[in-house]
């Protein structure tokens, strides 16, 4: 999991929230006796010094050239296991050669962002991304935003389910979900009507003669739905909105997050389809139309329309067997 240390200097009453939050390392002025069970930065002349479960120096450097990366470099080498780096106006192209030049030496690199978009974008460099990042949250909504961010799983293992049913279920209510990003081909959402298995929903990214493309769009299912969600728990299609964050996919399992701009409740025509994989079945129910496209491990995409028993599509099996508001819970519960 990737480290954010939260830089509270100045406002440190965000402290208590960020810890119920599950936040555990901060740069305060200094370290009080009832923050044992934290990691409390410091700052010093050379950079920091840790406090708490993992005390120790922590050096900062300022990465401008190629020979300060060597410094920090030299610094990995000699044994320190946490180096916070602040860039200039270059701040990828050092940073990727940071990420290479570090492959092998245990040594976690933590980058001064400049808020959530940056954070998001210096942990997933070079598909790696730093070890973590350190950012000074304004107010508690940039608090959850960094919860996500690093909640997140980088990727997810799907997995073929066999399809053993196909059949329609009438007239209900279903959600299109519009986000603010466009979608790649292979992108989708995961769906499913059981916490125990969710089904790759691919978006609108391919038109026909009968419709445009809407790469923004994944008609995701019936209202009642589940959604995984960015940070693990769940949520139903019917109560996202304008600004909900959502977990996008691809059929290799890669993650990122983006936010809804909308979404459109309709009713329509509705198709059930149970599969099973790993021991577990699962079951959604979509709209049958054209335009609702399953995905293949191979790529390829199956309108609902065209789905059949025999098919494999993909789906993530999780090992949560229970929900409660949408978080996972550790008892019996049957869904069928």
């Amino acid at each position: 999991m990737k480290k954010v240390v939260l830089n509270l200097i100045g406002r440190e009453g965000l402290l208590s929230k960020a810890v119920q939050m599950g936040f555990d390392s901060f740069i305060l002025e200094k370290a009080g006796e009832d923050q044992k069970n934290l990691n409390i930065y410091t700052p010093e002349k050379t950079g920091y010094v840790r406090h708490g479960l993992k005390p120790g120096q922590v050096p900062r450097l300022m990465v401008k050239t190629p020979e300060d990366l060597n410094t920090v470099v030299e610094y990995a080498r000699k044994g320190c296991d946490e180096v916070v780096i602040a860039t200039a106006d270059w701040k990828i192209i050092p940073t990727e050669n940071l990420i290479a030049m570090l492959r092998g030496v245990d040594c976690a690199v933590l980058a001064e962002v400049g808020g959530v978009v940056e954070a998001e974008l210096f942990l997933n460099i070079l598909e790696r991304g730093v070890d973590g990042v350190v950012v000074t949250p304004r107010s508690e909504q940039e608090l959850a935003l960094l919860q996500e961010l690093v909640r997140k799983p980088s990727k997810l293992p799907l997995v073929e389910a066999l399809v053993e049913e196909v059949r329609d279920v009438g007239v209900g209510d279903r959600a299109c979900i519009d986000t603010v990003s466009m979608l790649e081909l292979g992108e989708g959402l995961l769906v499913g009507s059981m916490s125990t298995m969710f089904f790759l929903i691919h978006n609108e990214s391919i038109g026909s003669s009968f419709t445009s493309p809407r790469p923004f769009r994944v008609n995701a299912g019936a209202v009642h739905s589940y959604i995984l969600m960015p940070n693990g728990q769940t949520r139903y299609l019917s109560e996202l909105e304008a600004g909900t964050r959502v977990l996008i996919v691809s059929r290799t399992g890669d993650t990122r997050i983006t936010s809804v701009g909308r979404v459109k409740i309709e009713r329509r025509p509705m198709r059930l389809v149970r599969a099973s994989a790993d021991g577990v079945t699962g079951a959604v129910t979509v709209q049958n139309a054209e335009t609702i496209r399953f995905i293949t491990a191979r790529g390829d995409l199956i309108p609902v329309t065209e789905l059949k028993k025999g098919d494999r599509i993909l789906a993530y099996v999780s090992e949560v067997r229970g929900r409660h508001f949408g978080m996972a819970v550790d008892e019996t519960v049957v869904e069928k």
